[in-house]
């Protein structure tokens, strides 16, 4: 509608040789839908007072049909009020078209999204839930904009970890067929507290690590084994969850990869000897801060992460040739992927600006720091979800009552809103009590809101008619908010930032709950008003079960 209003204005105001201007949203809904405050630019460039020029505009434009009110209000500014024939236009071509008339892109595009991140042989926490979230949610907000996109956890399955992990197998005689999930829970972090300790423990643990990046046969025949039950235990967090993973690659299968990115930074003399370590200068003269360089081979001939992630993007470039890959880890990563992403370019892989870090803050506890049991540590997820159901079905007798399967997708709701409601690169505090309401701006808000629509919409037939009359403020507030679909969908696209779809679905929400307390629909006479009024109830349940979709919220039957 904006991009409508602003062409038709242009059109007009050509005569008078200004050029074109902007339209924008008003800030103040109170007053104005949209406004446009060029007077003042124009007034410089044409040596006018701004009255003056705005007064022309509002001559050529106030009779507009598409307009119910202008005015001029100094010092420079022009208000519109969008006329009811111009608003539903609008809400008719959302509800005719696809995805609600959003705009298709120019060009279809491929994004592998990396997001995960679990390491194998550790129990996923709640550190993982965030990369893991936001990644889903960014991966289906980029397809629903109808790009191609590639989902790919990025296991860490060929670090020190590993090598320690085999130490134990070895040290405690187990047999392959004997290695369990709940073995590797704690084999990894004695060993890994071990090796801190005795430095002969931790050599042996880096030779096993080179001797699996070598190819020695026994090892990797270990390591696959414990990736198969790594990844067979993640897959129950990710089902529960509703991720889906198109691959499930690590940093084992970019080593076919390691030998040419070396060839490729070789030919470009790139590489250089420090302390016997090869490493890649990437340092600008531009930088205003250290910018180190990024290892690529260790003293010992052994990979690291850094020529893992190129090898990786080696990988990616060959196989799936994509116009952009983009990461989601915490902030903690950043100076590591501004390293690769320079190495990247420098040697012409994917070019720089088509890399991207977006990364992620922490949850914390209502004490402010990282979110934790009792006992200190970061909670599993398996535990944190239980944590949440048993809070959740605490609130009221009723819950007690619920099937499991709607628990379950309301434990969904409460975590995921909790988390993308916020900006991706901001720190939250997690207070279950407060997001498992079914008031305020909480997943079970949303959901409650939904299924109360639904109960209308099923108790009433529904005839495809919308007129062009608005009948009062609320209704015409839930008009205006279902338009700002497209602008709020674009921001999260653009910016990668699901919290712009989440704002815009809770503010949905409560002019929804506004809507219909206040428009009784039941034993309505007036069959025109009814009609309409029952056909922006179901746009605005169509709208709200796309956009939980597009952050991972699944419907339940009854709350």
């Amino acid at each position: 509608m904006r991009e409508y209003i602003e062409e038709q204005i242009n059109e007009k105001i050509e005569s008078l040789g200004y050029g074109k201007v902007n339209v924008i949203y008003s800030g103040r809904k109170d007053l104005c839908d949209f406004q446009c405050n060029d007077a003042f630019r124009l007034a410089k460039i044409y040596h006018k007072a701004p009255n003056l020029i705005g007064e022309e505009i509002i001559n050529l434009i106030k009779d507009f049909d598409i307009f119910s009110k202008v005015e001029f209000v100094n010092p420079g500014f022009i208000n519109i009020k969008v006329s009811d024939k111009l608003i539903n236009k609008f809400i008719r071509e959302m509800n005719d078209n696809p995805k609600f008339n959003l705009k298709k892109p120019d060009k279809i595009e491929t994004f592998v999204i990396d997001y995960g991140g679990y390491n194998v042989a550790k129990p996923l926490h709640i550190g993982h839930l965030r990369p893991t979230i936001i990644g889903e949610s960014i991966k289906r907000i980029i397809s629903y904009k109808g790009h191609k996109t590639i989902g790919d956890v990025h296991l860490g399955d060929y670090g020190l970890q590993m090598g320690q992990v085999i130490y134990g197998i070895k040290r405690d005689n187990l047999k392959i067929e004997d290695i369990t999930i709940d073995y590797l829970n704690k084999i990894y972090p004695e060993i890994s507290a071990l090796c801190k300790e005795d430095e002969k423990v931790r050599e042996e643990c880096v030779l096993i690590t080179k001797m699996i990046q070598d190819g020695d046969k026994y090892y990797n025949e270990l390591l696959d084994r414990i990736i198969e039950i790594s990844v067979s235990d993640a897959k129950k967090t990710t089902d529960y969850l509703g991720i889906t993973f198109d691959l499930w690659h690590g940093e084992r299968d970019s080593y076919p990869y390691l030998e040419k990115c070396e060839k490729m930074l070789r030919d470009k003399n790139l590489l250089t000897l420090s302390e016997g370590a090869l490493v890649v200068n990437v340092k600008k003269e531009e930088d205003n801060k250290p910018m180190p360089p990024m290892m690529f081979k260790k003293s010992n001939g052994a990979y690291v992460y850094d020529s893992t992630d190129l090898a990786t993007i080696y990988e990616r470039y060959i196989n799936y040739n994509p116009n952009h890959i983009i990461y989601i880890t915490d902030f903690r990563q950043n100076l590591h992927f501004e390293q690769v992403f320079r190495v990247s370019d420098m040697v012409g892989l994917i070019p720089y600006e088509c890399l991207e870090h977006a990364y992620n803050g922490t949850i914390n506890g209502k004490d402010g720091k990282a979110f934790k049991t009792r006992k200190g540590d970061a909670p599993k997820l398996s535990e944190l979800f239980d944590l949440v159901k048993d809070t959740f079905i605490s609130l009221k007798e009723e819950n007690k009552n619920m099937n499991k399967e709607d628990i379950d997708k309301i434990v969904n709701a409460i975590i995921k809103f909790a988390d993308l409601q916020n900006s991706r690169d901001k720190d939250y505090i997690f207070d279950i009590e407060k997001f498992s309401q079914v008031v305020g701006k909480t997943g079970p808000y949303i959901l409650y809101t939904y299924l109360r629509i639904q109960k209308i919409l099923k108790d009433n037939s529904i005839e495809n008619n919308l007129n062009d009359i608005i009948y009062n403020e609320k209704d015409r507030n839930l008009r205006m908010k279902l338009l700002e679909f497209e602008t709020s969908f674009d921001s999260a696209f653009k910016e990668r930032k699901p919290n712009y779809i989440a704002e815009y679905v809770y503010n949905v929400a409560i002019l929804a709950n506004n809507f219909y307390e206040n428009n009784h629909i039941m034993g309505l006479e007036d069959l025109d008003k009814k009609n309409s009024w029952l056909y922006i109830l179901n746009l605005t349940n169509k709208i709200l079960k796309d956009m939980l979709y597009l952050l991972e919220i699944e419907i339940p039957s009854f709350m």
